[in-house]
């Protein structure tokens, strides 16, 4: 059973949703409600949960100081950003802050979330279709973006190939035989060399440059 709390100011929203999970998904459970963010951290105190519903346009706090203030106090939490407001400025921002997804209000299909939530629970990161496009339109207009003359080490060419198979990064130290710390370290190389901040962006880079094979 996934535990869920679902942060939303509309309150027609959180009991659709909730609807929606008990008639078609019962391994969902919404564990929690609220409608702003301090609420949120008053029920985190009092509820576990595996992963939190997000919405970024809230009365007290914008979206992405609630992101950064769960992942420094609730790090094992899953952070599944949903919410009308995928303008490229924002999308960058929730990104940098840590967050395990996002996907957008508008598609409103509620099997899509659950695919999300399931997804981002197990160590996948999960961003809808219209968010990956502005995650690829961000990174290819970066400035800091390295160009295909990037250097890699043998085994962060690795890491980026597997990452672009699907494998969480625990699965890819079993892979090679090595620690997560160690997959860890030659990530954030990875990241720091491409001037990037998530999973997503390094996938993108290994399709366009021919690191990652979809064939």
């Amino acid at each position: 059973m996934i535990r869920i709390i679902v942060v939303d100011d509309h309150r027609l929203f959180r009991m659709g949703l909730k609807a929606a999970f008990e008639t078609g998904h019962p391994d969902l459970c919404i564990a929690g409600e609220a409608d702003c963010g301090e609420e949120l951290f008053c029920v985190l105190s009092s509820t576990p949960a595996d992963v939190v519903l997000l919405d970024i346009n809230l009365p007290d706090m914008w979206g992405v100081e609630v992101a950064q203030r769960l992942c420094s106090d609730y790090p094992e939490l899953k952070i599944l950003a949903v919410s009308a407001e995928n303008t490229a400025e924002t999308v960058q921002a929730m990104i940098e802050t840590g967050i395990h997804g996002f996907i957008s209000k508008r598609n409103g299909d509620p099997n899509e979330l659950a695919q999300a939530i399931r997804s981002v629970a197990s160590g996948v990161e999960y961003f809808g279709r219209d968010i990956t496009a502005i995650i690829f339109d961000l990174f290819v207009s970066k400035k800091k973006t390295a160009t295909v003359t990037c250097e890699f080490t043998e085994r962060e060419r690795e890491i980026i190939e597997l990452c672009g198979k699907g494998l969480i990064f625990k699965e890819i130290a079993a892979k090679l035989g090595i620690s997560h710390n160690t997959v860890n370290t030659h990530k954030k190389s990875i990241f720091q060399k491409l001037g990037i901040h998530s999973k997503v962006e390094m996938v993108q880079y290994g399709i366009k440059y021919g690191i990652i094979n979809l064939n």
